[in-house]
């Protein structure tokens, strides 16, 4: 009779990034973050390397979410990001909220009641307004990403980006650049317009605070200021927002055990 295991991972493989949760006793032990690269399938064996290299791959129970969630073919189980996303939220926050996630493909908002996701609503149709969007527009800038939060926050005219679609966006900024306009004015009106695409995600499905936000997007602090005022309403980010999803798909990890009374 095989014993119950002593690891619980989670794993989150994103459009852009993927995240690997490593539970302990009910408790965080290890993380950490790979990219996505082009082939899911060698990205989920580049995590299982670290894995193993880490110690955790021989007594482990496995649980896989995410946009390459199904590449992940070592996993015990594979859970939708909507629920993991909840369940991760739950685990951190510990209240009735509005999860905003702005991840680096879509924008997904959950309504989490009891530690259930109670509502949800994607917009996974379109780049605009997501981590990609911003990634575009850094490099039509010529800046680093992790720049363009605090950039936006040093703006002295208050630009406007009107275009929905990031090809028009993209056109937008070049213009706006050829019109001698600050770095940091065009960065603030971007990530003012991640934070109206965003806001209208939520209002559009009745979401209200408090707010829990998590993705990569979370760590721009332009996109945090500008979204909390058009909410009208605080914006709580843990230290490691883009976490949320695999650590949601540890804990079910657990729960797959704990729950049966040992392994399946």
């Amino acid at each position: 009779m095989s014993t119950t295991p002593v690891y619980f991972a989670g794993i989150d493989i994103g459009s852009t990034a993927s995240k690997t949760v490593v539970l302990k006793d009910g408790k965080i032990e290890d993380y950490f973050v790979l990219p996505t690269g082009w082939n899911g399938r060698e990205t989920a064996n580049a995590i299982l390397k670290q894995l193993k290299i880490r110690g955790y791959a021989d007594d482990m129970r496995c649980v896989a979410t995410g946009y390459g969630r199904i590449c992940v073919d070592y996993a015990d189980k594979i859970v939708t990001e909507i629920t993991c996303h909840g369940k991760g939220g739950w685990a951190i926050f510990k209240k009735n909220m509005t999860i905003i996630d702005v991840g680096g493909q879509d924008t997904k908002m959950i309504k989490v009641v009891d530690g259930q996701v109670a509502d949800f609503l994607m917009n996974d149709k379109c780049a605009a307004g997501t981590g990609r969007f911003l990634e575009m527009m850094a490099r039509v800038l010529e800046v680093e990403l992790a720049e363009m939060g605090t950039l936006g926050l040093r703006w002295e005219t208050d630009l406007t980006i009107s275009s929905i679609c990031t090809v028009f966006a993209e056109s937008e900024v070049v213009s706006l650049i050829a019109d001698n306009h600050s770095a940091a004015d065009i960065v603030h009106g971007l990530n003012r317009s991640v934070a109206v695409k965003t806001a209208a995600l939520v209002q559009r499905a009745g979401g209200c605070g408090p707010y829990l936000m998590t993705g990569g997007v979370a760590r721009n602090q332009g996109v945090v200021q500008a979204l909390e005022e058009r909410l009208g309403a605080p914006l709580w980010i843990g230290d490691t927002p883009d976490l949320c999803g695999a650590l949601g798909a540890a804990l079910f990890a657990l729960d797959h055990v704990t729950d049966k009374g040992g392994p399946a």
